[in-house]
């Protein structure tokens, strides 16, 4: 953000959804928010109640449009500033004459996510909530929704602050050494009650880490690759659990060179699915063969494998068997074709399904069977560390308590000065510290008209 989001300027955007609609939410906030709905409706209006009203341009007496404008007073408003809307209607045309209006009058466009920029620097919310605001805006499935308005609502927030406090209550008998070094009995005090405290709070932060991946994923998708030897079925197996056809799907062995992707929900988790080339050792065409590096290349990267093999070819299967992973999927596909499923390739652990994708055999079990893995990536009802952001503020704050234990007996004003550098890492996640360093990073996802 630049120094243009400073609130001394009253700001302009549209607050609903681009494009063409019945009616359009325009948000003006600042402190001559007020003013220029005066002069856009020409007479006051009482706060909080919606007022039907003829908004014209002052200075030329032109007609903008005709609609719903509701005014907030600050603090009681989504910026904690004073704020005017209009419900106007969505074209293009009341747009433009809207903002030129405004121009005029001393306003200015909005930059983006500066209507919750602002939210934040005046107290509406903190770091943790309007990332969850974005991650809402986002969302895609049920699943994701969920999480995103469980951070609205401060879950993760009430969370890091209580972390930051335990810490901060610590610093405490810490301090008492160091003030009082000749009481003999105070180090062994400090080590009595503030080394337990610690050590608690260390390993309630390494459970939380050791969930984020799952949270990850939930917010952000998983990436599920199906991959195999060439005319295995694997374009059909990715059109059968998209519903359409997405993939191109030919008798000719190679047909898929690059990777094809698609976007499903399974189970309320977002999955992105790719279509792979054709693994193989040798080829003669450079194109398949790079195709084939992409592959195994996405294989590998992928959360998730689905190997796709004939049982007519399940010999040509080494390169396919070799990049499958504990709890990933095996599929016989063709099955209707009467060949008989091998018994003796099949790795360990890997969950094995019979697939006919033109009788339409298993392919139900095969996109229940998905859907329950993904299932057990649900939010269980903790808060989640769900950016990398929030995972690198309590990877730090590990490493600094782990230094503080290990000083706490012998440095106890070494340990006082790694607790406070924990205790800063955790207050990151809601900008209780250090807010201005990340704002650009977080705000940059914004639309405008938030």
């Amino acid at each position: 953000m630049t120094n243009a989001s400073a609130s001394t300027h009253t700001i302009f955007a549209r607050a609903s959804g681009a494009g063409k609609a019945g009616v359009a939410v325009f948000r003006l906030s600042g402190p001559d928010s007020h003013r220029l709905a005066k002069e856009l409706i020409g007479k006051r209006i009482k706060m909080r109640t919606p007022v039907f009203a003829a908004l014209t341009d002052p200075a030329t007496g032109e007609l903008v449009d005709r609609g719903l404008a509701i005014l907030f007073k600050g603090p009681a408003s989504y910026t904690g500033e004073d704020v005017a809307e209009f419900h106007l209607h969505g074209s293009r045309a009341v747009e433009e004459s809207l903002y030129e209006t405004l121009l005029r009058l001393g306003a200015r466009p909005a930059e983006a996510g500066e209507f919750t920029l602002r939210a934040l620097r005046n107290g509406k919310m903190d770091l943790a909530q309007a990332e969850a605001l974005a991650d809402l805006i986002d969302a895609e499935t049920t699943i994701q929704k969920k999480q995103a308005l469980g951070q609205l609502d401060g879950r993760l927030s009430a969370v890091a602050e209580d972390w930051r406090k335990r810490l901060l209550a610590v610093l405490t008998p810490l301090e008492a050494d160091i003030d009082f070094p000749d009481e003999g009995d105070v180090p062994a005090a400090v080590a009595t009650k503030a080394g337990p405290a610690i050590a608690d709070l260390q390993n309630e932060l390494k459970r939380y880490l050791a969930q984020s991946r799952q949270a990850r994923r939930l917010r952000e998708g998983v990436s599920i690759a199906v991959i195999g030897p060439p005319n295995a079925g694997k374009s059909s197996l990715v059109n059968a659990l998209a519903g359409s056809e997405v993939a191109i799907v030919s008798e000719t062995p190679g047909t898929t060179r690059d990777v094809v992707e698609t976007r499903l929900d399974l189970n309320g988790v977002v999955a992105t699915v790719a279509d792979t080339a054709g693994l193989r050792i040798r080829t003669d065409s450079k194109i398949e063969e790079e195709g084939v590096r992409r592959a195994r290349a996405r294989a590998e990267a992928a959360d998730l494998r689905v190997a796709a093999l004939d049982p007519g070819t399940a010999y040509v299967s080494r390169e396919t068997l070799a990049l499958l992973r504990s709890g990933d999927f095996l599929i016989w596909s063709k099955v209707d074709l009467g060949a008989a499923i091998p018994d003796d390739i099949a790795p360990d652990d890997v969950t094995m399904l019979a697939v006919s994708v033109r009788t339409g055999e298993g392919v139900g079990d095969l996109i229940a069977a998905l859907g329950n893995v993904l299932a057990g990536q649900r939010e269980a009802g903790a808060p989640a560390l769900t950016r990398a952001r929030h995972q690198k503020a309590v990877r730090d704050a590990i490493e600094a308590l782990s230094r503080a234990e290990q000083k706490i007996k012998t440095a106890p004003e070494l340990a006082a000065e790694d607790a406070r550098l924990a205790a800063r890492a955790l207050g990151s996640i809601t900008g209780a510290v250090g807010v201005e360093d990340v704002l650009g990073e977080i705000f940059s996802s914004f639309c405008i008209g938030k």
